[in-house]
C-alpha cells in the first residue's frame, strides 16, 4: 500500500516515509531475505541500542523470523537479535538480489 507523499516519498506500514532509493524498512523483509544496513532513523538512545546489538551502516541483516505482526528474529553479525516491529521500523535495509 503505498500512497503518494511530498516529494516522491510513500508510506511503508509502520507509517514511516519510504525513500524512493531501494531502501526498505527492516520489518519488511521476509524470513530469508537479505539485506544491508542502510541507515537508521531514531534518536539517541534508540541508536545506542541499534549500534551495540550490531545494527551499523554496512551491516549484513538475515531475516530469520517475521509474521507480520509483533516481535521478529535477525541475524546480524552472527547473532539472532529479536526485535520489536517499532525498533526493527527504524533500521532502513538494502534488498540483497
Amino acid at each position: 500500500m503505498m500512497r503518494q507523499g511530498r516529494k516522491g516519498f510513500g508510506k511503508c506500514r509502520e507509517g514511516l516515509p519510504l525513500p524512493d532509493n531501494g531502501t526498505v524498512p527492516l520489518s519488511m523483509l521476509k524470513p530469508g531475505e537479505q539485506g544491508v544496513v542502510s541507515k537508521i532513523l531514531c534518536g539517541r538512545n534508540l541508536l545506542c541500542r541499534m549500534t551495540s546489538l550490531g545494527f551499523t551502516p554496512g551491516a549484513q541483516v538475515t531475516m530469520i523470523q517475521n509474521y507480520g505482526h509483533g516481535p521478529l528474529i535477525a541475524q546480524v553479525r552472527g547473532a539472532r537479535v529479536a526485535l520489536g516491529r517499532g525498533e526493527a521500523s527504524r533500521v532502513q535495509v538494502i534488498r540483497n538480489a
